[in-house]
């Protein structure tokens, strides 16, 4: 069943009604009501096509956390070959959130990690709703010393509203961790390639986005805090989150923009969670195409054009 957002509401009614006579064609095939449903479910794809092509900040943001997403599990399942998970970071603990190993790409062996936010109760408590804790990240080094070392590609698959916030993640080094991941994106000599597939927040997110490349889908978001903390630190109120996503300029289009993403990668009408397999589909060719590239970089060149990538940012706003 479709779980439809707070702004998809009437078409949530017009889809419904569509159903309703369907189902009513199927119990009574001589009603002819089948004109009717198909008039409405041509209404209900033009409206939804209307709604997503003026997406405002906020509805991005609520389109990115939606639950049916397609989460970084299915996207390696779909894409990947061979895929053999690494898990722990040797020295604490195994860390849900974060999931990696290595893999085929089109038949070319890399290394993949991302976060992992789990598609129903159960899962997402396990994984901690994808919110990192330092063993995560130290888990992510690890596998990124590991690529660097027998020469494989690292790609990334970023969807996490942070990293997390508790008691016990601060006491193990929480900031050291992120702080020495995002160091490690910069040190490796293999191209690294990141994609953000949900929401990309704050360092959780750039302990893993440091890339080479930075692709986003097009209704995904990438931002320093999430618009309801914005809104609770400016205006004490987390109801401005609307007004606080238009500020924060998060989505992949104002990024896109500003030169901190590379790629825009399309979705289906109406959102990844419309049609999963297209989604996922479009990312694989996308990401082959990038690490095609990439491929074509010493390992010098390769780090040395990250490195700059990164410092190059701001500058044209600074010389204006």
């Amino acid at each position: 069943m479709t779980q439809y957002l707070e702004f998809e509401k009437p078409l949530a009614e017009i889809e419904g009604k569509a159903n309703e006579l369907r189902a009513m064609a199927r119990d009574n095939p001589e009603a002819g009501v089948e004109k009717e449903a198909a008039q409405l479910d041509q209404k209900a794809n033009d409206l939804l096509e209307q709604l997503y092509a003026g997406l405002t900040p906020w509805r991005k943001c609520q389109v990115a956390r939606h639950p049916e997403r397609p989460h970084c599990q299915d996207y390696i399942n779909a894409i990947f070959t061979e895929y053999t998970p690494l898990a722990g970071d040797r020295n604490f603990a195994d860390d849900h959130a974060v999931m990696g190993g290595i893999a085929r790409l089109d038949g070319r062996p890399v290394m993949v990690i991302g976060h992992e936010k789990g598609n129903d109760t159960k899962s997402r408590i396990e994984r901690n709703f994808g919110m990192a804790r330092p063993e995560g990240y130290r888990k992510a080094i690890r596998l990124m010393d590991l690529a660097d070392r027998f020469g494989l590609p690292v790609i990334t698959l970023v969807d996490t509203p942070g990293a997390y916030p508790g008691k016990g993640a601060e006491e193990r080094g929480q900031s050291e961790a992120i702080a020495r991941s995002t160091e490690k994106c910069l040190d490796i000599t293999v191209p690294l390639i990141s994609v953000v597939i949900g929401e990309g927040g704050s360092g959780g997110a750039v302990a893993f986005a440091t890339a080479n490349r930075i692709a986003m889908l097009e209704h995904s978001i990438y931002s320093v805090i999430s618009p309801e903390g914005c809104a609770s630190i400016l205006w004490k109120d987390a109801g401005k989150a609307n007004e606080a996503a238009e500020a924060l300029r998060l989505t992949a289009q104002n990024l896109k923009e500003m030169g901190v993403c590379d790629l825009i990668i399309k979705e289906p009408k109406g959102g990844a969670h419309r049609a999963p397999v297209d989604a996922i589909e479009s990312v694989r060719d996308a990401l082959i195409t990038m690490v095609d590239d990439l491929g074509k970089l010493s390992g010098k060149e390769a780090r040395a054009s990250r490195r700059q990538k990164y410092l190059k940012l701001g500058s044209k706003g600074l010389a204006a």
